[in-house]
């Protein structure tokens, strides 16, 4: 199965690619940035949290007192699945201090989080390698990744490394691995969720087999196995989120959402949230309804082209990287690209937590690390969107990490900044899924052919009809078609970037 590339913005081509970069001079940038990353997050190691003092400390004190593994028998004592606890249980047989050791989990997850990066934008930009390298070190530098795991010990960069590399499988199209990774995601953190309107959209666009869904509650259940065994309540593991649920009653908990800017009573809040969380599935599936309704009519458009009757790798730009896969948008699946897919993940990842009531300031954490990769995907549309959602994440953070520096701080403010990077997502979203839903051109299609398609409908102009040119047939040998007649990956990717 040939790969989704993370292909080119439509109507637009790169000149042509420079040499490759030196791969001496990558690997010492990278360990240059690796070093000066983890010297970073060591500086801010002795630093103690809130969530140290009342949560991880407490949680991890309890497992090193009663027999490390041994304590996960009876898992009451926290609120977090087991997958996290398994690690704090593995740190307390190790020489080292506990609030170290949970930072050091959470540093080596920045480290991933950074690889899977760098691979999403290198489908983008296969022959520009100093790009997903800036791409992963900015991720690497940004100061909620930094905060999180240095300074505060928290697990968002776990989960959502997951997600990140769940994501590069779809791009691969390896729906299997892709689903394992989205369970494993949900296993350590409810928040995964916020990307699982995306598998839906894959789902219902034929885009990712059903079979290949049930790899999430596998996974997450044979992750929950090693804590059954020890004696744990299997109840209380399948259930450990529906405990979550209620804890928090406040509509935001510094949150840049939009319940700053909602107000009511104290004591009304419940009323509030649960109309909030209807009104945020809903629109949550109205956007997954549209993506789909789209992706569908893009597929339709290509398939009803005149050269996919034929050889869909006939036609002059399908089957290219910036392109959909050739032959993908026929019998009802839709023909995604890669900047689609991404597109599609970066929006959700903004929307869900930001439409949803009782949000904590560091559930914009996937928002921030998408929004840096989609930028790189549409530099020219989307540059400024990583700064908005950090200007936004990180200054909610510093409300409830600095003191001193939360009074000059307005939440409000930081919800201006996340709706207007929302905004931007999803005009660009709209745009590249308009541009999808025009029809194919033709073997027509060439210079002298550009106004044949009308603006509005799409309709063609009637043309003579020339002498069909005979057209070779791929050599089985030739490294630019496949025993299926479509161009191969490597092939599409040389061919999107020729002027």
């Amino acid at each position: 199965m040939s790969e989704i590339v993370a292909d080119e913005p439509r109507g637009k081509q790169e000149p042509p690619a420079p040499a490759g970069a030196d791969p001496t001079v990558l690997a010492l940038a990278g360990v240059t940035a690796v070093s000066t990353a983890l010297l970073v997050r060591f500086l801010l190691l002795k630093y103690e949290s809130a969530d140290w003092y009342y949560f991880l400390g407490p949680w991890y004190r309890y497992i090193s007192d009663n027999g490390g593994f041994g304590a996960l028998g009876d898992t009451a004592f926290s609120d977090y699945n087991v997958p996290y606890l398994y690690f704090m249980a593995a740190l307390t047989y190790l020489p080292v201090p506990g609030l170290t050791g949970i930072k050091y989990v959470s540093v080596v997850f920045d480290l991933i989080l950074a690889a899977y990066t760098y691979r999403i934008v290198a489908l983008r930009w296969r022959h520009r390698p100093w790009r997903p390298f800036a791409a992963a070190v900015i991720v690497l530098f940004l100061p909620t990744v930094v905060t999180n795991s240095g300074w505060w010990g928290q697990a968002d960069g776990v989960f959502t490394a997951f997600l990140v590399g769940g994501v590069y499988y779809v791009l691969r199209e390896r729906p299997w691995w892709a689903c394992s990774f989205f369970g494993v995601a949900l296993a350590f953190k409810l928040q995964a969720v916020f990307l699982f309107p995306l598998l839906l959209v894959l789902l219902l666009t034929r885009r990712i087999p059903w079979r290949s869904l049930l790899a999430v509650p596998a996974v997450y259940l044979l992750l929950d196995v090693p804590a059954f065994l020890l004696g744990s309540d299997p109840w209380k593991l399948l259930t450990v989120y529906t405990r979550q649920t209620g804890v928090y009653q406040d509509l935001t908990l510094l949150a840049p959402s939009v319940y700053q800017f909602v107000s009511v009573p104290a004591g009304e809040e419940a009323p509030v949230r649960r109309a909030g969380v209807v009104v945020a599935g809903v629109l949550v599936l109205a956007l997954v309804a549209l993506a789909v309704r789209s992706g569908r009519r893009a597929g339709t458009a290509e398939g009803t082209g005149t050269a996919a009757a034929s050889d869909p790798a006939a036609v002059p730009g399908r089957g290219t990287a910036g392109r959909r896969t050739a032959g993908r948008g026929t019998a009802g699946r839709a023909a995604f690209t890669g900047t689609q897919i991404l597109l599609l993940a970066a929006l959700f990842s903004i929307a869900v937590p930001f439409l949803l009531p009782s949000m904590h300031e560091r559930y914009f954490y996937l928002a921030d690390i998408l929004s840096v990769i989609v930028a790189f995907q549409l530099p020219r549309q989307l540059w400024y969107v990583p700064v908005l959602v950090q200007l936004s994440s990180f200054g909610s953070y510093l409300k409830f990490i600095a003191p001193d520096v939360a009074p000059y701080l307005s939440m409000p403010a930081h919800g201006v900044l996340m709706l207007l990077a929302l905004m931007a997502v999803l005009r660009a979203t709209v745009q590249e899924f308009r541009a999808g839903e025009r029809p194919a051109a033709g073997p027509l299609a060439g210079p002298g052919t550009a106004g044949l398609v009308g603006p509005r409908t799409g309709s063609r102009a009637p043309v003579p009809s020339p002498s069909p040119a005979p057209s070779p047939s791929p050599s089985p040998s030739s490294p630019s078609a496949s025993p299926d007649g479509l161009r191969t990956d490597a092939a599409r990717t040389d061919a999107a970037e020729r002027p």
